[in-house]
């Protein structure tokens, strides 16, 4: 598939900060792929077709990010307002119940979900994702600014995005090489159409000051599947692996550290698809 494939089977909803645009696929119980910083639903675009044989598979591209608006301002792409606005879809799908999928950053954005509709969510599963800081070890933070802002800028210039690109999937894939250049392209083209503002907020905001989200995370009762590429060098599992256990009261055999990096669904499609589809099934 390539991208201008992918954008034309997304929707639309029209949420109060500007358009949002998803897949909306399969029939069945929802399962939502909620992707991180600075992807897309694009990095779903491996496990979408097989989920959708058994489940309604929503895949959403967050404010600010993919082929969805990017407004003016920053307080917008604020973790809570990400979560509000993912809520937002889904009272507008009128999908009262979903089963939540997430990566990176979408877990700041999961936390917030969380801390305020928790009845909503069914089943958690968790790839490789922002939960405590002893964890988390961003490739960039900035000291927010007109420097950090210039600098975010140059990520649209075809240049400088090719070679954050470069770095990043380096950093975050055992094989780089594995991604073709139809596949950089669903990660590029949003940049160079701009779309650098909430990705600014993230590193500029976010990577300084990460909210503590135990009191919501040890709340949580819903059964939860953990899936985490073992050599992830943005977020370390060793780290907090005991506490992410207990606090989540994980059962062992719903623990899977794979081979792989950070961008897991780009390594291991195929297994991460069949572990969830064998989760949801339990």
């Amino acid at each position: 598939m390539t991208y201008s494939q992918f954008r034309n089977e997304q929707k639309s909803f029209l949420s109060i900060h500007g358009t949002l645009k998803y897949i909306d696929k399969g029939q069945g119980n929802v399962v939502v792929l909620l992707h991180g910083v600075p992807t897309s639903g694009w990095l779903y675009r491996k496990m979408i077709d097989q989920l959708a044989i058994t489940h309604r598979v929503i895949v959403p591209d967050m404010l600010g990010f993919g082929s969805s608006d990017s407004p003016k301002g920053y307080a917008i792409y604020e973790p809570q307002e990400h979560a509000k606005r993912l809520l937002a879809l889904m009272d507008g799908l009128n999908i009262k119940q979903w089963d939540h999928v997430f990566h990176d950053a979408g877990g700041l954005w999961t936390w917030e979900l969380l801390k305020i509709a928790a009845q909503r969510v069914k089943n958690l599963v968790i790839l490789n994702t922002i939960i405590y800081d002893s964890g988390f070890k961003p490739p960039i933070r900035f000291t927010k600014g007109f420097i950090a802002k210039c600098i975010m800028g140059l990520y649209s210039n075809g240049i400088s995005t090719s070679v954050m690109l470069k770095g990043l999937f380096k950093s975050g894939l055992v094989d780089a090489s594995i991604m073709e250049k139809e596949a950089i392209e669903g990660y590029k083209k949003p940049m160079l159409e701009g779309k650098t503002k909430a990705m600014y907020q993230f590193f500029s905001n976010t990577c300084n000051n990460l909210p503590d989200y135990s009191s919501v995370i040890t709340s949580l009762e819903m059964p939860k599947l953990l899936i985490w590429g073992k050599e992830d060098e943005f977020l370390v599992l060793d780290k907090m692996k005991a506490q992410v256990v207990k606090d989540l009261k994980l059962d062992a055999k719903n623990i899977h550290e794979i081979e792989g990096k950070h961008f897991i669904q780009e390594e291991q499609p195929e297994r991460i698809t069949n572990l969830i589809i064998d989760f949801l099934k339990a």
